[in-house]
């Protein structure tokens, strides 16, 4: 199986284009191991879904309760997940935003969400994302990652991400609770692509 999905070498006006048709990544649902969270109880407090795209997960946390935000830099993914949010009749919302330049929105989260951005930056902007994070969130909040697994066959799409890599990355001011093995669904065929889902908590400064 060939999977065209999120290429980290594409900048954001590329990510933006390619949201006048559908990404591989845009199933029109949430993934299935991020709602078995949210039915599960897992997801509290204030949400925010980073790199949001047209807001299911966002839009999953709204239809559990929740005080929801969805960032991504494209603003057409952003303008889709406005228009899904006015049709469902959820409060939900959603910013063009920069994940890297999380402090400028000035607030603070329980539960970040992450399906299919942490595996998209390279190895600076990997360290300069996870900096970003603390910016909105306090001790006790909640990170639920969905990425690419070293396990998947092939190289095509984005990086391959490591459990040792989750690990250092959130190896200061974080705990790693667990990671396990799931598949990320795409629009390419059922079988899906290797990930891991990892759960971090956040636990000083």
């Amino acid at each position: 199986m060939s999977e065209p999905t999120r290429p980290s070498s594409h900048s954001p006006e590329e990510f933006n284009a390619m949201y006048a048709g559908t990404p591989p990544w845009d199933i029109g649902r949430p993934q299935p191991p991020l709602l078995a969270l949210a039915d599960a109880g897992e997801l509290r407090g204030r949400v925010l879904d980073i790199g949001c795209g047209t807001g299911e997960h966002a839009l999953m946390a709204a239809q559990h309760g929740l005080d929801a935000t969805g960032i991504d830099s494209a603003p057409a993914a952003i303008e889709s997940a406005r228009r899904k949010a006015a049709e469902r009749g959820l409060n939900v919302r959603f910013l063009v935003h920069n994940a890297l330049d999380l402090e400028s929105l000035g607030e603070q989260f329980d539960t970040v969400l992450d399906s299919g951005l942490f595996h998209v930056f390279d190895d600076r902007d990997r360290a300069a994302y996870v900096e970003s994070l603390k910016t909105v969130t306090a001790p006790g909040a909640r990170y639920f990652v969905l990425c690419f697994s070293d396990r998947q066959p092939g190289d095509r799409g984005p990086r391959r991400v490591t459990q040792a890599e989750i690990r250092q990355s959130f190896s200061q001011g974080w705990r790693v609770d667990a990671i396990e093995m799931v598949k990320i669904e795409t629009t390419m065929g059922p079988e899906g692509i290797v990930a891991w889902l990892a759960r971090v908590a956040r636990i000083d400064g």
